[in-house]
C-alpha cells in the first residue's frame, strides 16, 4: 500500500499542482473587504487585498459549473468504461484556468460539508500537462500532487498503479487537467500521453475536466484518438465577453461594477469604473484575465503613489501583456485612409 504525504502545516508557498498548495488555495478565503478608511487596515494589508482582489462569476463559469455538476451525477453510478468529461476551451487570458480552479474549490468544499471530520479524502486533484510530455511525465505530475515517495525508483506502470490505487481509496471525484493543448498527438510522445490520460479516466472513478487554448483546433481532437476523446467529452467555449447587444453590455457592466464595488481606495468614487466600461472592454478585448490585471495593477499603483483612486489617465499608463496591447491598437492600424486623422 502506498500512502501519500500529508499536507504540511507551514505557510510556505506551494503550487496548486501539489496537495499542500491545493489545500492552501481551498482553505484560504479572500481577505474581507474592510472599510477603506479603517485606520487599523495597514497599507500592506490593503496592497495584499488588491493584489488578490475578487473573482467574479462570468456566464461561462456558470455554464461550466452546471455542466460539471451534471457530469458528476451522471458518472457517479458508472462502474467502468467511458465516463463523460468536459473540455474548457478558448483563447488565452479568458479565465479558463481560473474557472477550473474555482470549480474545483467549490466541489472540494461541498465534499467537506458532506463528509465532516473525515481525514484522508481527496475529492479534487489539479495538475497541468508538462511541455513535451511523455506518459511517465504526466503520471509523475499526478504522483507529485499526491506526494508519493521514491518516484525515481519506479517505472511508469508502478507509478500508474500506485496513483490509481490511492485516488480510488481517497474518493477522488474530480480530476482537473490544465494546458491539454500542449499534447501534440501527431508525435509519438503526445499520442502516448493522450492514451495515458484515457487509461487513467478508465481506472479512476472520477469526472475528468480538461482545459486548454483553442482545443478544437489543436491536434488533440484529430485522428482516431481525437475521435474517441470527442465522443466522451463535451466542450464549453470560454470566449471573450462581447460588447455588442444590450444584453452583452449589461453583462460586462455588471462585472465591471462588481470590481468597482470591491475597490478599497480612500479617494475612489463609486461607479468610476462603470463610466469607463466601454474603454475597459476595448483595452482588454473582453478577456477577464486582462481586465483583472488592469484593475489590480491600477489599484496597486494608486496605493503606492498615494492618489488612492483609479482614473482613465492611470488606466492608460498600465501596460498589459503584449497580445492585449496589440489587440487594443489593431483598430487604429486598420483604419481606412479616409478615417485617418491629419
Amino acid at each position: 500500500m502506498v500512502t501519500a504525504a500529508q499536507p504540511a502545516t507551514t505557510s510556505t508557498f506551494s503550487p496548486l499542482t501539489t496537495w499542500d498548495g491545493w489545500q492552501q488555495f481551498v482553505d484560504t478565503p479572500h481577505a474581507p473587504a474592510r472599510d477603506a478608511d479603517d485606520q487599523e487596515w495597514t497599507l500592506e494589508q490593503r496592497e495584499d487585498y488588491h493584489a488578490r482582489f475578487v473573482v467574479l462569476k462570468t456566464p461561462a463559469m456558470d455554464t461550466i459549473s452546471t455542466a460539471v455538476r451534471r457530469l458528476l451525477l451522471l458518472n457517479r453510478g458508472q462502474q467502468g468504461g467511458a465516463r463523460r468529461g468536459l473540455i474548457i476551451s478558448g483563447p488565452a487570458t479568458t479565465g479558463k484556468t481560473t474557472a477550473m480552479q474555482q470549480l474545483g474549490r467549490t466541489v472540494e468544499l461541498a465534499d467537506r460539508r458532506r463528509h465532516p471530520n473525515q481525514d484522508g479524502r481527496l475529492p479534487v486533484l489539479f495538475i497541468t500537462v508538462p511541455p513535451s510530455s511523455t506518459p511517465k511525465m504526466l503520471i509523475s505530475e499526478f504522483a507529485r500532487f499526491l506526494g508519493l515517495p521514491m518516484l525515481e525508483r519506479m517505472n511508469q506502470i508502478q507509478i500508474t498503479n500506485a496513483v490509481c490505487e490511492l485516488l480510488c481509496e481517497m474518493g477522488t471525484q474530480l480530476v482537473l487537467v490544465d494546458d491539454v493543448h500542449l499534447m501534440d498527438t501527431r508525435s509519438r510522445a503526445g499520442a502516448e500521453t493522450s492514451d495515458q490520460l484515457k487509461y487513467l479516466g478508465e481506472r479512476i472513478p472520477a469526472t475528468f475536466v480538461y482545459s486548454g487554448i483553442d482545443v478544437e483546433s489543436s491536434p488533440l481532437l484529430t485522428g482516431v484518438r481525437g475521435s474517441q476523446l470527442a465522443g466522451r467529452f463535451k466542450i464549453v467555449r470560454n470566449q471573450p465577453l462581447r460588447y455588442g447587444s444590450p444584453d452583452d453590455k449589461q453583462i460586462w457592466h455588471d462585472l465591471v461594477h462588481g470590481m468597482d464595488s470591491a475597490l478599497r481606495l480612500r479617494r475612489h468614487r463609486p461607479g468610476t469604473l462603470v463610466t469607463h466600461a466601454a474603454y475597459l472592454h476595448a483595452r482588454t478585448g473582453g478577456r477577464m484575465g486582462s481586465l483583472s490585471h488592469l484593475i489590480r495593477e491600477a489599484a496597486l499603483v494608486s496605493l503606492l503613489d498615494g492618489t488612492e483612486k483609479i482614473t482613465k489617465k492611470l488606466l492608460e499608463q498600465i501596460e498589459l501583456d503584449s497580445a492585449a496591447e496589440q489587440r487594443a491598437r489593431a483598430p487604429h492600424r486598420h483604419r481606412m485612409p479616409s478615417q485617418r486623422q491629419p
